[in-house]
């Protein structure tokens, strides 16, 4: 086992940190990638053949669509807000939409259906 010394600078200021090596291939850490804010689109899973669920738990932000309404593939269903990101959950396919069983300020879990399309 070894140590590595690393001096790391995060918003401005130096940090010195030791690194113990205890097995398998070293290597220096690296940041985690921000999370892009684009277009989150949750395939069909549960809650029938058009159920558009929750890609991850959120606070619901916007709702762009309402019951009756078409939506095309692609088309921005709502907005939903997790770790201070907002996402666009996209219709998966087209058609029409049969159920919407949140609403503006809710919290939701990740699996939660949002919508359903028909």
């Amino acid at each position: 086992m070894s140590i590595k010394k690393f001096n790391i600078k995060v918003n401005g200021k130096n940090y010195n940190v030791e690194v113990e090596e205890i097995g398998g291939v070293a290597s220096a850490p690296t940041p985690s990638a921000p999370v892009a804010s684009a277009p989150v689109s949750s395939a069909p899973t549960g809650g029938g053949a058009g159920g558009i669920t929750a890609p991850m738990p959120g606070n619901i932000i916007e709702i762009n669509v309402k019951v009756g309404d078409t939506v095309a593939p692609g088309d921005i269903i709502l907005v939903l807000e997790a770790m201070k990101m907002k996402n666009n959950i996209t219709a998966p396919s087209g058609g029409t939409v049969q159920a919407v069983n949140i609403k503006a300020g809710d919290t939701v879990a990740t699996g939660e259906v949002l919508v359903s399309i028909g």
